[in-house]
């Protein structure tokens, strides 16, 4: 059909011609109907072309070729920044309102021509069951508005295959839908993506299940991730890629590799196609770093490494990815005992270490902090030999004896039975005190165990020798019985220096127990020296025994004794319980 304008410059070019021809003059009968029969085919409610002829302040005219110009208001014609969308001579789609109004000018709308066209389009769609193109504009209660020209709604349900947490991130995104449903009338549409996508997928997913095979390659876009794993889109079905198969190294979660879109290119390890099970492999796309382990990490090497976890027994050490090594606490020092790791590293630390054991089977490597350094115990043995006499201050007091400084990292202990040649020490605070400088002589030193033994009795006076040169056989000696045995009793002779007193030698009828309590005092006679083995024998046959007045006396001098003694365990208790 020619537009108006056509007809209108057709009429015209053959009422010149006719004019031209006959030199005459058209009556106005003529005009008339000329311009009736060019107009005829107009009628309200149509979308004509026209041209834009003068623009004024309020209104925009329009020549449509009726019986008078056409006017629209400018507003139609004017964006939200306030610039004007058109020009004199420029030609526009406009809906023709009505013929005349009381004025005499045609009534036209821009947007209301748009609007139908807009409207027609999507009925076009919807009948056809086509896509139309649309941008999301924002969020609303249940869903997006999108704009296709009008304002149309998209349910949440319906943006996408899956769930979207966050409708939002869709905002201002150029997208294809399918008109599910119209109302016209009530200005109301309906949009689908899910429909659009569910479209695509099947297509896909045909396509990918033709390819689908074991031990193929594919590249798969990251659909979700979980603490178990990440599902791998690979074009119409989805892959799980488990957190075991993504490194050959430590995983603590599949995030730390992947995000969601991430574009990546897997390994088909196994395919069901009856459930269309799909399992991923991606750290198989490299080989497996511990078939060469025992070559490029063999016992005794040294190697560098990086902290990568700490643990109550011990941490972990990445050599490369996919293998770790573990120091264990004992193996972090020479001489400090550690009981938390975290103490000598953080994670992070490039720290060096000897290979000292390799497990291929098991895939363990045991490393060792302390073997890569110098070993002071060795050291000591060189520098102090056993015999050395060395001087230190003591450190710490235990119940069995006291640890002495040698070196800066090195302690010694002096047990409780090398602190005097004779006295039974029952607490080091006895003879030693915190803090005290002292000397010691060093009886052995073990590498292995990492434990030097010292004594402090050769720099004390000598008591057994003492009571050798000032005692002889048949001298009577005074004191407590310390032990009670079924073979005779013990006594304290010469300050800690104890004789035995042999039931033969014990003129008794009733229990030892009995007559002879711990603690009692008793006077005996020396029977025996024996200075190699440094034992003293007693007899108390025809021994007078210490009168009651005596012991009472004897016993008061035990109970300060104790008493001092006691004291100075306390002390030593209570400072140790400071440090």
């Amino acid at each position: 059909m020619e537009s108006t304008e056509e007809q209108l410059e057709s009429s015209a070019a053959s009422a010149d011609k006719s004019s031209a021809d006959s030199q005459t003059e058209l009556t106005e009968d003529e005009m008339v109907a000329l311009y009736d029969e060019s107009m005829r085919h107009l009628a309200e409610g149509e979308i004509v072309t026209g041209k834009v002829i003068e623009i004024t302040s309020n209104d925009v005219v329009i020549d449509v070729g009726y019986k008078s110009e056409g006017l629209i208001p400018i507003q139609e014609f004017t964006s939200f920044a306030g610039e004007l969308g058109v020009e004199v001579g420029d030609e526009v789609e406009v809906l023709l309102e009505r013929a005349e109004d009381i004025e005499g000018h045609v009534l036209l709308s821009k947007r209301k021509a748009e609007r139908l066209k807009v409207w027609s389009g999507i009925e076009k769609s919807y009948q056809a069951g086509e896509t139309i193109k649309g941008r999301v504009i924002d969020r609303i209660k249940g869903g997006l508005t999108v704009d296709i020209g009008i304002r149309a709604f998209l349910p949440g349900s319906l943006v996408d295959i899956r769930p979207i947490k966050h409708l939002e991130s869709l905002r201002g995104e150029e997208l294809e839908f399918k008109v599910i449903s119209m109302d016209k009338r009530r200005n109301n549409v309906v949009l689908s993506r899910k429909a659009i996508l569910e479209r695509e997928f099947k297509a896909k997913k045909v396509e990918t299940l033709k390819n689908l095979r074991e031990g193929i390659r594919m590249d798969g876009v990251v659909k979700n991730i979980t603490d178990y794993g990440v599902f791998i889109d690979l074009g119409g079905i989805d892959g799980l890629l488990h957190i075991t198969d993504i490194s050959w190294g430590r995983v603590n979660h599949p995030s730390e590799h992947f995000s969601v879109g991430d574009e990546t290119e897997i390994i088909i390890l196994k395919f069901d196609p009856q459930t269309e099970r799909v399992s991923l492999g991606y750290k198989q796309r490299s080989e497996d770093p511990w078939v060469l382990v025992d070559k490029k990490y063999p016992l005794g090497s040294r190697v560098r490494g990086k902290v990568v976890s700490l643990v109550e027994y011990g941490a972990f050490v990445e050599l490369e990815e996919g293998v770790e090594g573990l120091v264990h606490v004992s193996e972090m020092s020479w001489t400090k005992k550690v009981v938390n790791p975290s103490k000598i590293l953080e994670a992070g630390d490039e720290v060096e270490a000897i290979v000292s054991e390799l497990d291929l089977d098991q895939r363990r490597i045991s490393l060792s902090l302390r073997q890569a350094d110098r070993n002071p115990w060795e050291e000591l043995l060189v520098n102090l030999p056993v015999g050395s006499v060395v001087e230190g201050k003591v450190r710490n007091l235990t119940e069995f004896g006291a640890f002495v400084q040698i070196t800066d990292e090195i302690d010694g202990l002096v047990h409780v039975s090398d602190m005097s040649w004779t006295k039974r020490i029952k607490h080091p605070s006895e003879v030693l005190s915190r803090g005290e400088e002292i000397k010691a002589r060093i009886t052995n030193i073990d590498v292995a165990n990492q434990r030097v033994s010292l004594s402090i009795k050769e720099f004390l006076p000598n008591e057994w020798s003492t009571f050798a040169q000032t005692h002889k056989i048949g001298d009577v000696v005074t004191g407590p019985v310390v032990n009670v045995t079924d073979f005779g009793i013990f006594v304290d002779i010469y300050d800690g220096l104890e004789g035995l007193a042999h039931v033969s030698e014990i003129d008794v009828e009733t229990c030892l127990e009995e007559d002879f309590p711990t603690g009692s005092f008793v006077n005996a006679r020396v029977l025996r020296i024996e200075e190699e083995d440094k034992k003293v024998g007693l007899t108390m046959r025809d021994v007078e025994q210490p009168s009651a007045e005596e012991i009472s006396e004897l016993h008061k001098r035990r109970e300060k004794a104790r008493q001092k003694h006691e004291a100075a365990v306390e002390t030593a208790e209570a400072s140790g319980e400071e440090e």
